[in-house]
C-alpha cells in the first residue's frame, strides 16, 4: 500500500536537471514574444505619438528648432510614460501567471513531493487522481479504477477507462481525470505532447472583449472622429484666411491632440493589471484581469461548508457500531467492533489518501493497529464515489486470496443496499439527526463478500452488511462571523450549497449566526421544482443540503435568471458546472482541484473566505478609482479643446493662444495625474457599506456624465474670462496665453483634490493616505513655477511674468471654476442625512 509496493522510485534530482537541460521546460510557447518591442511598436501606433512627430517635422522644416526639438523630446517623454505603465502591467500579470500555475504531484528519490507542472520533466513519476488536470503526456504504470475525460483532444464526451494492462495505456496533457488514481511516467512535455502539436490554432482564438472596455473603446472611437473633423475643419479655416498651409496644419494639429483622450486606454489598462495585482498580494489570483472591473457587482455569494466556513481539519470524533447500537468517542478505549469499523473504513478509502477524512481514517488505523495489514493487499477492483446518496467501494486481495470488500458513503446510501430490518434502519436514522444536530460529518461504512471476478456493474448490487457510522468534526474558522457580517454590510446575500447532511449543514450554520440557517432544502427536492418555482425559492432558501452537480447548476441559473450576480466558492470536481456557470468561480487554492481552478475565474491561495471579501472591497475600490480618473480626463480634456477652438472659430483678438507645445505641456501633466494618483487612491469609507453597483453595460450614467461635462464647461468659462479679462485690459498675447495656462493648471490641481471624492468634501479627501497626491501636485507647482519665473522657460513658451494681481486672477478663476462642486457635494451630504 505504501510507494515502496509500487516498486517506484521516480527520477532523482540530478536526473531531473539531465532530462530538462535533454528536452526543455513543461511549458506550450508558440509565439516568440517580446515585451519591449512590442511595447515600443504599439507607442509608435498611438495617434498621439504620431500627430507629434507630425508636428515635430513641421517645426524643423519650417525652421523652428526650439519647438521641434520640444516635441522630440515630448515623444520621449510620452513614450517613457507608457512604457513605465506597460513594464508595471507586464510585471503584475507575470507574477499572476506564476500563481495561477496548475500543480502536480510526482514521485522523487523515492518521496512523494508537489511541483508547479512547468517543472515536469520526461521520465518524472507523476500521480493523477479524480479532478487533476494532466499536465503531460505519459504511459500508466499503476492504477486504480482509472478513467479520463479526452473531450479536449477527441470530442469525446464519455470517460475513457484506462490501466497498464490495456493496449490504451497512455494519459495526455490538458485531459483531466474523471475518476480513480494513476502513476505515469512522462513521455512528453510542453510543444511535444499531443496539445502542444495542435495548440497551434490556439493562437488564432481571440479573447472577447468585455462591455466595459468596448464601452471605453467606442467612446475613445467617437473622440478620435470628432477630433479629426475638427482637425479638418481647422484646416480648412485657417487655410482660407491664411493660405498658409503648414502653418495651418500646425493649428489643426493643436485641436487634435487636445481632442485626443489617449490616457483613458492606458488608465484602464494600468487600473485593471495593477489592481490584479494588488489582489495577489491579499491572497487572490485573479486568473484574468478582466474580471477585477466587474467584481464590485456581485450580489450572492454561494459558499460551500467544508474548508470554507469551517478549518477543512477533520477530526475522527465519534463512533457508532451496529454491534452496540449506541455511539461513542473515537479517542478513548477501543473494543474489536470499533476497531474493525474504524479499519474497514480505511480500507474503503484511497490507498494514497488525499481527502482530510481519509487521512484521519488512515492515522486512526495505524494507531491502533498492531500489525499494518495495508502493504499485504492489494487493489484489485474500485468502484469510484457515486450514486445518490453517494457511496464508494474498493475490494482489496492478498496473494492467498483472501479479499476485503470495503464501502464507506453517506449513511443512507446503505439504507436499501444491507439487509437492515426496520428497528435497526429507524436507529440509523436517529443516530444520523442526534449526530447531525451536533455538527458532525457523517461516513456510513459497510462490507460485503463476493467470490469470483464478474463483479457487478454497480457497487448498490453488492451485498452489504452495515457497519456503523464514523462521525468527524471540523471547527468552524474564527473568523467566518466576521467575514459574514462584512457580506452583510455589504449588501451581499450568501447561500450556503453543501453536499453535507441537513441537520449537520444546520448545526454548523446555527453555530456561526448564518442568516436563515433554519430556511434549508435538499437536492432531491430542488430538482422536483419546475423553473419557474425554483426561481422564488432560492430568493427565501439560504442552505441547500445534500447537493450534487446537477443541482448546484440549478441554483446559479435559477439566481442569475432572478437578475443575481452570482459567485460561487467551489473545490472539488462537482463543482467544475457550477464554477463555470456563475459570473465568479471561485476555486480554493490548497483543497481545490485542478478542475475547479481551470472552471473558476479566482483563486483563493489560502482558503480564506476573508479574501473573497478583499477581493470584492477591492473590485469596486478599482472600479470607483477608474470611473474618477476618466471623469477627471473628460473634465479637464473639455477647456482645453474649447480654449484652442473657440478663440480661433470667433476670430478672437488672439486666435492662437497655444501651439501644440502647450497643448502636450498640459498633456504631459495630466496623464501621471489620471493614471497614477487615482489609481493609487485608497477605498473610500462608504466603499463596502453601498449595494452593489448593477451588472449592467454602462458605465457611466447620465447624472456622472453630465457632472463631468459641467466641470470641464466651468474650467472653460474660467479660462475664457481671464483671456478677456486680460484682452480688456489691454494685456499683449505673451501675458493673456500665460494666464490662461496658469488658469488651467491651477484648475487642474483643484480638479484632481476635488474629484477624489464625489460625496465626501476636500478637507475629508486631503487626509487619505496617498503619497503621489502631493509629490505629482508638487512636481506641477514646480513646473509652474519654472515656466513663470525663469526666463529661458518664459522664452522658451513665449509666456511672460506675471504679476501678484495678474497670477491673482488666474488663481481666483482657476479655483473658483471648480471649487464650486463642493457646494453640491455638500448638498448631497444633506440629502443623505
Amino acid at each position: 500500500m505504501s510507494i515502496d509496493n509500487f516498486g517506484i522510485k521516480g527520477l532523482s534530482e540530478k536526473e531531473v536537471i539531465a532530462s530538462r537541460k535533454a528536452h526543455g521546460r513543461n511549458t506550450l510557447t508558440y509565439k516568440k514574444e517580446s515585451g519591449f518591442a512590442d511595447a515600443l511598436k504599439s507607442i509608435a501606433k498611438e495617434p498621439m505619438v504620431v500627430l507629434l512627430l507630425v508636428a515635430s517635422s513641421i517645426y524643423f522644416f519650417t525652421g523652428n528648432i526650439g519647438d521641434g526639438i520640444f516635441l522630440a523630446i515630448a515623444i520621449v517623454l510620452v513614450g517613457s510614460i507608457s512604457l513605465y505603465q506597460d513594464s508595471r502591467s507586464r510585471k503584475a500579470l507575470e507574477k499572476l501567471k506564476s500563481l495561477s500555475q496548475p500543480n502536480c504531484t510526482v514521485i522523487r528519490d523515492g518521496k512523494i513531493v508537489g511541483i508547479p507542472s512547468e517543472e515536469l520533466v520526461i521520465g518524472d513519476s507523476l500521480m493523477v487522481e479524480e479532478g487533476t488536470l494532466i499536465p503531460a503526456d505519459g504511459t500508466i504504470v499503476h492504477s486504480n479504477d482509472f478513467s479520463v475525460n479526452e473531450s479536449i483532444l477527441t470530442g469525446e464526451s464519455l470517460s475513457v477507462f484506462k490501466d497498464s494492462e490495456k493496449v490504451d495505456n497512455s494519459i495526455f496533457s490538458g485531459t483531466t481525470v474523471a475518476s480513480g488514481l494513476a502513476i505515469a511516467t512522462v513521455t512528453a512535455v510542453g510543444n511535444s505532447t499531443e496539445l502542444g502539436k495542435i495548440g497551434k490554432s490556439i493562437e488564432s482564438i481571440k479573447e472577447e472583449k468585455t462591455p466595459l472596455e468596448r464601452q471605453i473603446a467606442n467612446f475613445v472611437k467617437n473622440m478620435s472622429i470628432w477630433g479629426g473633423i475638427a482637425f479638418l475643419a481647422v484646416w480648412g479655416i485657417n487655410f482660407y484666411n491664411t493660405h498658409d498651409a503648414l502653418n495651418s496644419l500646425l493649428k489643426a494639429l493643436t485641436l487634435a491632440m487636445s481632442v485626443l483622450p489617449e490616457e483613458i486606454p492606458v488608465a484602464f489598462t494600468t487600473f485593471m493589471a495593477l489592481g490584479a495585482w494588488r489582489l495577489m498580494k491579499l491572497g487572490v489570483v485573479v486568473k484574468q484581469i478582466k474580471t477585477v472591473e466587474s467584481l464590485g457587482s456581485a450580489t450572492v455569494i454561494c459558499i460551500d461548508k467544508t474548508g470554507t466556513i469551517t478549518e477543512n481539519k477533520m477530526t475522527l470524533a465519534k463512533l457508532f457500531t451496529m454491534s452496540h447500537g449506541t455511539i461513542s468517542p473515537a479517542d478513548g478505549q477501543l473494543d474489536e467492533a470499533q476497531k474493525e469499523l474504524i479499519a474497514l473504513a480505511m480500507w474503503a478509502s484511497e490507498p494514497i489518501p488525499f481527502d482530510p477524512m481519509e487521512t484521519a481514517l488512515h492515522e486512526a488505523y495505524t494507531a491502533f493497529t498492531p500489525t499494518d495489514e495495508r502493504p499485504r493487499f492489494n487493489m484489485v477492483h474500485e468502484y469510484p464515489l457515486g450514486g445518490k446518496p453517494p457511496m464508494m467501494t474498493h475490494i482489496f486481495e492478498d496473494e492467498k486470496g483472501e479479499r476485503i470488500i470495503a464501502a464507506k458513503g453517506a449513511p443512507e446510501a446503505f439504507l436499501d443496499i444491507s439487509n437492515l430490518s426496520t428497528p435497526e434502519k429507524e436507529k440509523i436514522k436517529d443516530t444520523i439527526k442526534i449526530l447531525g444536530r451536533e455538527g458532525y460529518r457523517l461516513l456510513g461504512v459497510g462490507q460485503a463478500l463476493f467470490s469470483g471476478n464478474d463483479y457487478p456493474k454497480r457497487q448498490q448490487d453488492l451485498q452489504f452488511a452495515f457497519k456503523g457510522i464514523v462521525a468527524f468534526y471540523d471547527p468552524p474558522k474564527k473568523n467566518i462571523g466576521a467575514v459574514l457580517k462584512d457580506f452583510d454590510t455589504a449588501g451581499i446575500n450568501v447561500k450556503l450549497v453543501t453536499g453535507d447532511y441537513a441537520d449537520t449543514a444546520r448545526a454548523i450554520a446555527k453555530q456561526i449566526r448564518f442568516k436563515g440557517y433554519e430556511k434549508c432544502m435538499t437536492g432531491d427536492e430542488l430538482m422536483q421544482l419546475g423553473d419557474a418555482e425554483l426561481q422564488e425559492k432560492v430568493k427565501e432558501t439560504q442552505v441547500f443540503t445534500r447537493m450534487f452537480p446537477d443541482a448546484k447548476l440549478r441554483i446559479i441559473n435559477a439566481l442569475k435568471a432572478n437578475n443575481e450576480v452570482v459567485a460561487m466558492v467551489g473545490d472539488g470536481v462537482n463543482d467544475g458546472p457550477a464554477l463555470k456557470a456563475s459570473h465568479f468561480g471561485i476555486a480554493m487554492g490548497k483543497k481545490g482541484t485542478e478542475i475547479a481552478k481551470q472552471a473558476a475565474s479566482l483563486i483563493l491561495l489560502n482558503d480564506d473566505l476573508s479574501g473573497m471579501v478583499d477581493a470584492i472591497a477591492m473590485g469596486r475600490k478599482i472600479y470607483t478609482n477608474l470611473k474618477k480618473a476618466i471623469r477627471y480626463i473628460i473634465s479637464i480634456h473639455i477647456p482645453i479643446i474649447l480654449t484652442v477652438f473657440i478663440p480661433l472659430a470667433l476670430g478672437w483678438l488672439y486666435p492662437s493662444i497655444f501651439s501644440p507645445s502647450h497643448v502636450i505641456l498640459l498633456e504631459l501633466i495630466m496623464g501621471p495625474t489620471c493614471s497614477i494618483i487615482y489609481e493609487n487612491e485608497p477605498m473610500e469609507a462608504n466603499t463596502m457599506r453601498e449595494r452593489p453597483r448593477p451588472f449592467t453595460t454602462s458605465f457611466f450614467n447620465f447624472r456622472e456624465l453630465a457632472t463631468s461635462i459641467v466641470q470641464g464647461l466651468a474650467i472653460t468659462v474660467g479660462a475664457l474670462s481671464v483671456y478677456q479679462y486680460a484682452v480688456a485690459q489691454g494685456f499683449d498675447e505673451a501675458v493673456t496665453r500665460t494666464m490662461v495656462f496658469m488658469v488651467l493648471i491651477i484648475a487642474n490641481i483643484f480638479l484632481t483634490l476635488i474629484n477624489r471624492s464625489f460625496y465626501f468634501s476636500i478637507l475629508t479627501t486631503l487626509k487619505y493616505k496617498n503619497n503621489l497626491v502631493p509629490f505629482i501636485i508638487g512636481i506641477t507647482l514646480v513646473l509652474a513655477g519654472l515656466l513663470l519665473f525663469v526666463p529661458p522657460f518664459n522664452a522658451f513658451f513665449d509666456f511672460e511674468t506675471l504679476g501678484s494681481k495678474q497670477l491673482s486672477v488666474s488663481l481666483f478663476a482657476g479655483s473658483v471654476s471648480v471649487l464650486w462642486f463642493e457646494g453640491v457635494k455638500w448638498g448631497k451630504r444633506l440629502m443623505a442625512k
